[in-house]
């Protein structure tokens, strides 16, 4: 199936499904595949326990490996395939706003500053939300361990910095999708449905509620 975007990226809270769904999508289009990968920080188990000791260095590893995946990114684009992200990079700056002090956000805005990253813009981006909840059980779904930890409190100020962010987000054409009740997994209709909202867009901005559907 050909896609009519060249880069999509997925976002939303923690739990929401945006691995999943780019899994899918990269299926469909037969596309390149850039995940976040959360299991290879080394801070990951120790911040969900204590964030308040290794913040920063769980922040600076999420930038220094984003900033990696964007230079691998943009060596390939001799070839121009379509490619599926489940992160934009600026939810980085996003959760260092979350996480760190005054002090900590200081020293991590030089250095990300000095990387002078220039990531590609992307042609879609699709915003999945849940409430608290629905990501809490989805969380301890899936089952990592160090993820269990997590409270309710942090993934609502997670879900309302998303919020913030995507209410003045005007870079690239966006779908906000309510996957309260979206199970992309396992049932198809649920991903044909986004799927065919997919290949609709060109503009704007869109929403996709299961109960609702208009575009």
């Amino acid at each position: 199936m050909k896609s009519p975007h060249d880069f999509i990226v997925i976002e939303g809270p923690l739990g929401v499904g945006k691995t999943t769904l780019a899994h899918s999508l990269s299926s469909s289009f037969n596309s390149d595949l850039l995940l976040e990968d959360a299991d290879d920080n080394p801070f990951m188990e120790r911040f969900y326990k204590e964030p308040q000791n290794v913040a920063l260095q769980t922040q600076l590893f999420f930038l220094f490996q984003r900033a990696k995946q964007i230079e691998e990114l943009k060596q390939s684009d001799m070839f121009q395939p379509v490619r599926v992200a489940d992160f934009i990079l600026e939810k980085d700056r996003l959760f260092a706003e979350l996480t760190l002090d005054e002090e900590e956000f200081k020293l991590y805005d030089q250095v990300y500053h000095h990387l002078a990253l220039d990531a590609p813009i992307p042609d879609l981006v699709i915003y999945l939300q849940a409430p608290v909840e629905v990501l809490l059980k989805r969380v301890a779904k899936r089952g990592r361990r160090y993820e269990q930890p997590m409270s309710g409190e942090y993934l609502q100020r997670l879900n309302e910095a998303y919020t913030r962010f995507f209410y003045n987000y005007n870079a690239s054409p966006l779908l906000i999708v309510n996957a309260a009740e979206i199970d992309f997994a396992d049932n198809e209709e649920d991903y044909q449905m986004i799927l065919d909202y997919v290949c609709q867009i060109k503009s704007g901005r869109h929403y996709l509620n299961p109960s609702q559907v208009t575009i």
